[in-house]
């Protein structure tokens, strides 16, 4: 391929997602507050009809480097004990676009006085689109390229639990049961793109240090078959239950910087910058970029709901 250096690197990076297993879902720094994406069993936890979107823009100036986007509602219903949910979200890399819909299930249990355990299920579509016929090739009948991958979509499946008391949650999943394939046979050359099985925890708590200081310890540890275990480790000050100052670090990957406000009880807004550390790609890019926003509307079935509500 005719190709800079700062291109072959993320075509290798894309492309090998297609021949070996290797990490595929997206990274989240707002981990924290995307929680729904990764975990069905938050739906409905936060006793408000909660709408979250989130903006990633990896690898600043990086051709082709990911941009991913997540959009997510979910609430409580009337019996307290079930939460419904929605998720989309939308990741591209280079020439390849993946998105998701899907429909969340929680059954909720209130196991003590200030605890809860909620079972999930999830349900719904992936779509994986690759214009491939757009790369500048050395070859330009090279068939492996020839045809775009169009709008090839599974279903889904996904399960979790999770585990929450007012300064304290926990939390297992599998968002992604299928291992779908996906194949596209250019002239007798075969690409193939599998979903591949992630499995998650999360966890996190709030320490109290004083009347307007608090200190928040979060954690999301990806694990699949065929690459590195990779965690997120966040550590955030809350100062008078408005201002969130945080570092994070991830495993292989990154350490940054996050900073959050709520604007009010119901509205917080995130941002957050990381650096590359120590990968292939960290000398061609000039970081990444996330944006969070976060909104509660208050339910008016429901008694007063107490503020700040931490997860």
């Amino acid at each position: 391929m005719k190709i800079s250096n700062k291109i072959a690197v993320l075509i290798v990076f894309t492309m090998a997602t297609l021949h070996i297993k290797a990490q595929q879902a997206p990274m989240y720094t707002h981990y924290m507050y995307n929680t729904m994406v990764v975990n069905p069993a938050y739906a409905g936890s936060r006793d408000a009809l909660t709408i979250s979107a989130l903006h990633r823009s990896q690898w600043v100036g990086f051709d082709g480097a990911p941009s991913t986007q997540t959009l997510t509602l979910h609430a409580p219903l009337n019996n307290e004990h079930i939460g419904l949910g929605l998720a989309v979200m939308n990741d591209k890399i280079g020439p390849v676009n993946f998105s998701s819909v899907t429909a969340n299930f929680a059954y909720i249990m209130r196991v003590s006085r200030n605890a809860k355990l909620s079972l999930g299920l999830s349900a719904g579509a992936n779509i994986l689109q690759a214009n491939l016929n757009k790369l500048t090739l050395d070859q330009q009948n090279d068939p492996a390229f020839a045809n775009n991958i169009n709008n090839k979509i599974a279903p889904d499946f996904g399960f979790g639990v999770y585990y929450s008391r007012e300064r304290f949650y926990a939390g297992v999943s599998i968002p992604n049961l299928m291992e779908t394939n996906y194949a596209n046979n250019n002239d007798g050359v075969k690409l193939a793109g599998k979903d591949q099985r992630h499995y998650f925890f999360i966890a996190g708590t709030m320490l109290k240090i004083s009347n307007s200081l608090s200190f928040k310890p979060t954690t999301l540890i990806k694990v699949t078959a065929g690459a590195p275990i990779q965690a997120d480790i966040t550590g955030s000050f809350i100062i008078l239950d408005k201002l969130l100052l945080g570092a994070m670090y991830r495993t292989g990957d990154a350490a940054g910087a996050l900073i959050g406000f709520d604007l009010t009880n119901q509205l917080h807004i995130g941002y957050s910058f990381d650096w590359s550390v120590g990968v292939s790609t960290a000398k061609y890019n000039q970081g990444s970029h996330e944006i969070l926003l976060r909104y509660d509307f208050m339910l008016k079935n429901k008694k007063q709901i107490h503020t700040p509500r931490y997860f």
